[in-house]
């Protein structure tokens, strides 16, 4: 007769007579997300086990053996940042061979200038030069490309706009697109696309931020200006802030932080209601991506400038070369990630270590104007009037 089983109990109970160190030998032939969501569930010497900060520390320190992260502060989630980072070069080494490319080339007929991914990355979201707001199911990505374009919004005389669409914004099922008609409009995502509002402005419009309570422009006429889309009337304030076009743009609950082709950075303090620290660059600011305390920028001479929100007030603290030989038009960072795209014709894949580990180079036949990236698919606007998306497989 077989010996039955032990129950689970007395299984972990067994385990755990081994040395720490020794248990986190084992633990390194596991992956971190599979560690942290199903150990905590075998008993609470296993959960109080995979809580601790410092083996996570080293375990990363291990994996990536570089200086990480740029910075740490006292918050810094160690394991979300290992898993994070583990994923990432599990796909993205040997040139991202565990990935799948689709290009999506038959939806527009001009230059794709934004790219968005929405509900959490089934759905995809391009704007164009030819006017046009494209939807695309990422479900049925490798099927006829007639079954993954699903609509183009509000087409009227084959248009969304009367003018480049030049940026996109999302924040619930509620998807912006700024255009050089110098025009917002809003579109209700859980209502099959359907126009849902209007903001019309007084210049082209060059970038959105989208927060719970206000929608934020950049645009040509240097100004930054701040709505709130569920008002009838939903001008709040607009400032010209700049002395030249407003490229790049980001807000979150306290600030407000404009990049222009003037070559500053501007921080509006929300709170203040105020313009609280500006800032002097060699180069303009084309894309930025921000993760408290650092913001992550990609300039016109194709340089990833760090800056770092000390007590409120941001500084400038690291340069890095990551091999771009122009401007980067769209960047991505979040703990275990980093993704540039540039008119130097390519995408590059890092990891965020001091200085950046580039995973992964794809060169394009044209320039490539920014990047949406969300769980496993990275969706990306090309200049040669596609869709570029690379699909990650386990």
């Amino acid at each position: 007769m077989a010996a039955a089983t032990p129950p689970a109990a007395l299984q972990s109970s067994a385990l755990l007579l081994l040395p720490l160190e020794l248990l986190w030998e084992i633990f390194a032939y596991l992956d971190a997300r599979f560690l942290l969501t199903v150990l905590p569930l075998v008993c609470r010497a296993l959960r109080e086990i995979v809580q601790d900060k410092a083996t996570w520390r080293i375990r990363v320190q291990k994996r990536v053996r570089a200086n990480y992260p740029v910075v740490e502060d006292e918050d810094f989630d160690w394991p979300a940042a290992c898993v994070e980072l583990e994923e990432q070069l599990l796909h993205w080494s040997e040139d991202g061979r565990k990935t799948e490319h689709f290009s999506l080339g038959n939806g527009h007929f001009a230059s794709v200038d934004a790219i968005l991914l929405l509900q959490e990355g089934m759905l995809c979201a391009s704007a164009a030069r030819d006017r046009k707001v494209n939807i695309w199911d990422m479900r049925n990505l490798g099927q006829e490309e007639e079954k993954v374009l699903v609509k183009s919004l509000g087409v009227e005389h084959n248009e969304t706009h009367k003018g480049w669409v030049w940026s996109l914004a999302s924040r619930g099922n509620t998807l912006c697109s700024g255009s050089w008609d110098s025009t917002i409009k809003l579109w209700d995502m859980a209502a099959e696309g359907q126009q849902c509002g209007e903001i019309r402005g007084k210049a082209a419009v060059l970038c959105l931020a989208f927060q719970q309570d206000i929608l934020v422009a950049g645009s040509y006429d240097k100004r930054v200006t701040i709505y709130d889309p569920r008002a009838a009337h939903p001008l709040l304030q607009s400032r010209k802030v700049h002395s030249n076009a407003v490229l790049s743009i980001l807000a979150d609950d306290r600030y407000i932080l404009s990049g222009s082709e003037d070559r500053t950075l501007v921080i509006f303090d929300r709170r203040c209601n105020g313009v609280f620290q500006r800032l002097q660059l060699d180069y303009y600011l084309r894309s930025m991506s921000y993760e408290k305390p650092l913001l992550w920028a990609g300039d016109g001479h194709g340089l990833i400038q760090v800056f770092e929100n000390r007590s409120g007030s941001f500084h400038p603290i690291r340069c890095f070369d990551v091999g771009h030989r122009s401007q980067i038009t769209g960047l991505q960072y979040s703990l275990g990630a980093l993704y540039t795209t540039s008119t130097d014709k390519t995408i590059r894949i890092h990891i965020p270590t001091d200085r950046p580990r580039t995973l992964c180079t794809h060169s394009h036949n044209d320039v490539v104007n920014g990047i949406s990236v969300v769980g496993n698919v990275m969706a990306v606007a090309s200049g040669g009037q596609s869709v570029e998306v690379w699909r990650m497989t386990d």
